[in-house]
């Protein structure tokens, strides 16, 4: 029996030979690269929603390279300590699954046997995530209307992803956990004092939500040092930044020829509570704040692609 749920009724959906059926006879192909698609036509704001093939490509050889990877230790730290025996995970917007691939293998490391699946509404990212990671279900499909069913998640990650907190609420299990990621203060505040002017800092506040208790917030801060153009421009194209960027703080980041870069994120974490409780109580994580340096080789420069519009559905993540 597969984690997800059919989008169009409800129903369990069960392994075929080809992909997944519902009792009702609604059946979804798997994908030559292992995903499947449950995002039905009349949902999808675009003909092809969700980030596209250059965003995806140029995440993929960012995080590749360990530029994210205290952030990824951190979840997977979490997930172990958080989680029981045999979890259930749910990455809502999981891109290639760099994250979600990474909880998943430090709880098989911790002696657990998690069912781990992954959505995304970007049919290019799970092409990849797919290919990458065979142990893990993904599934096109929006955070707004998770194909899973009620209290049926132990862990549910939310990596810069969107927000849909009542189906978050309806899918996870009393007790279950929620990892919310952020962007700290100053995170990649020297590429955005190259590319604007008046850079402005990231707001940081902790947001109680109804049916969930605050645990703790985990910092994660550390800085890189990008040795050249084809890492800068990766991490330029993988933000929202790359869709909004005036000409010339294009052509001056387009001119450098190293980075050294804060990173900055803050992963809020949250139960989700068994009876309604708006008083959700905050405790500050016990742990100091993650130190990390990284430096790489230097590679070959890559040419900065000029601005696009902005995407509607596309998350920075």
């Amino acid at each position: 029996m597969s984690q997800f749920r059919c989008p169009l009724c409800g129903g369990v959906l069960t392994e075929t030979r080809s992909g997944l059926r519902c009792p009702a006879g609604h059946c979804f192909d798997r994908a030559k690269e292992g995903y499947v698609n449950l995002l039905p036509v009349n949902r999808k704001h675009s003909r092809a929603p969700g980030d596209d093939k250059g965003m995806v490509a140029a995440r993929r050889a960012f995080l590749e390279k360990g530029w994210y990877a205290p952030l990824r230790e951190t979840l997977a730290a979490l997930a172990v300590e958080l989680t029981g025996s045999a979890p259930a995970v749910l990455d809502a917007g999981c891109g290639e699954g760099y994250y979600t691939g990474g909880v998943r293998e430090a709880l098989l490391n911790a002696g657990k046997t998690p069912e781990v699946a992954g959505i995304d509404i970007s049919k290019a990212a799970l092409q990849r995530a797919g290919k990458r990671y065979p142990g893990i279900a993904f599934a096109v499909a929006s955070a707004y209307r998770l194909p899973a069913a009620d209290g049926s998640v132990d862990l549910l990650l939310n990596v810069f992803s969107p927000l849909a907190i009542e189906e978050f609420r309806r899918v996870l299990k009393p007790g279950g956990v929620y990892l919310y990621v952020v962007p700290g203060a100053r995170h990649l505040w020297e590429l955005k004092e190259i590319l604007y002017e008046r850079p402005y800092p990231n707001e940081e506040k902790e947001t109680p939500y109804e049916g969930f208790a605050y645990d703790r917030i985990v910092p994660v801060d550390y800085t890189i040092r990008l040795p050249g153009q084809e890492d800068i421009h990766a991490l330029f194209q993988m933000t929202p930044y790359y869709w909004k960027t005036p000409k010339e703080g294009t052509e001056r980041l387009a001119r450098l020829k190293e980075l050294d870069c804060r990173i900055s994120f803050q992963v809020h974490v949250f139960r989700r509570e068994s009876i309604k409780n708006p008083a959700a109580r905050f405790k500050a994580a016990p742990a100091p704040p993650v130190l990390f340096s990284v430096t790489k080789p230097a590679a070959v420069p890559a040419p900065a692609a000029a601005p696009r519009p902005l995407p509607p559905d596309t998350a920075d993540r």
